[in-house]
């Protein structure tokens, strides 16, 4: 039975911000999907079992024991790991990608997973070093991090085979960000730097050639009715919400079809063009707040290994936010990165509801053991 104290701890703010981003999320995959013949598409309604089931999901990583939820979360990472290997090999093939695994019943994305359970695994590794539980500048040399290093090298490279360039770059800058946390050396992110700028143009020819366009669009390159035509469509539904908006339901261009993925990826076009810039710069400052909330938390926490977790499990949701909204206003290269608790999908949607539970699980035992 859950004591009195846990409800008292219990986030209340983050909760109710997501609750707020979820519900909105709703609204928009049914507005972006809505057709005066069929009001209740197939998406909605998948997405609102989704948003149901993923809030059972949240509560299960609130609730369950967190010292528990870091062990199975490190038994989970290797698992998941035979999981991206299977895709690759034997996985769903959809528009040319082998990103999903089927069951009967649903298809899931196994790269998801790892952004869940990969900071778990960061945590038990370095919790075996004897490192102190409780301390404010640990000293550890480069070598410690080969082992953590490899994992993550190898989990991003079989993200990227699938191919998907944006969650490998999530995951592996997740990863960068907690090594940071951890301790790793800065004279390493120096070398790293520099290596990257030199190989440039190895790193160029191994982008497949739809990859190198996406680079070469955001530069200025392209025909506007081909290569450039998802940028400029989601531009032209941006601008054309002006301040107010067209009102919900009355986007033209998701509405007549001409603003690609409106359900998905570039959701929050739709929000601008329907709401206009008030009601975007709301949706973004529900995630400031929710994001200011979380590392306010993680800054109380006093206990090291839960705090790396939750700098993990907050920055893969922060990376996707900001890459997702650099990408539909054209500040960033288009690379499919859904906007968490607004696009469709289930994996994604679960897996950040989870994430968010597991850190409100976090805050609650940074008072109550």
């Amino acid at each position: 039975m859950l004591d009195r104290r846990y409800f008292r701890y219990f986030d209340w703010l983050s909760f109710v911000i997501t609750l707020t981003l979820l519900g909105l999320g709703l609204l928009f995959v049914f507005s972006a999907t809505y057709r005066p013949d069929r009001p209740f598409s197939l998406f909605f309604k998948k997405q609102l079992i989704g948003a149901a089931t993923g809030l059972g999901i949240y509560f299960f990583f609130c609730i369950v024991d967190i010292k528990r939820l870091s062990r199975w979360g490190f038994g989970c990472y290797f698992f998941t790991l035979l999981l991206l290997l299977y895709s690759i090999v034997s996985g769903w093939l959809i528009m040319g990608a082998k990103r999903w695994v089927s069951f009967y019943f649903f298809r899931f994305q196994p790269s998801e997973l790892v952004k869940l359970f990969f900071p778990a695994f960061i945590a038990s590794y370095f919790s075996e070093l004897e490192m102190p539980k409780y301390y404010v500048s640990p000293v550890l040399a480069l070598q410690d991090f080969a082992v953590p290093l490899g994992f993550l090298l190898f989990s991003a490279l079989i993200i990227l085979k699938q191919p998907d360039l944006g969650t490998a770059l999530i995951v592996l800058f997740s990863g960068m960000i907690m090594f940071w946390f951890v301790g790793m050396p800065k004279r390493f992110f120096v070398i790293f730097g520099f290596l990257a700028l030199i190989c440039a143009p190895i790193i160029w020819k191994c982008l497949k050639p739809y990859q190198q366009t996406r680079i070469l669009v955001l530069m200025g390159y392209g025909d506007v009715r081909k290569e450039r035509y998802q940028m400029e469509q989601s531009k032209i539904a941006i601008g054309s919400g002006g301040i107010l908006g067209k009102g919900l339901l009355k986007g033209t261009q998701n509405k007549l079809e001409f603003l690609p993925e409106d359900h998905t990826d570039f959701i929050f076009s739709v929000v601008c063009e329907e709401l206009g810039f008030v009601g975007a710069l709301l949706v973004i400052l529900l995630y400031v707040l929710l994001f200011t909330r979380i590392t306010f938390v993680l800054m109380q926490v006093q206990n090291f290994f839960e705090q790396i977790i939750g700098i993990g499990l907050l920055s893969h949701i922060l990376l996707s936010t900001c890459i997702n909204i650099g990408m539909v206003t054209g500040l960033l290269p288009i690379v499919g990165i859904p906007l968490p608790l607004f696009s469709y999908g289930l994996t994604n949607l679960w897996m950040a509801l989870a994430s968010l539970g597991w850190l409100n699980n976090i805050a609650i035992r940074r008072f109550y053991y």
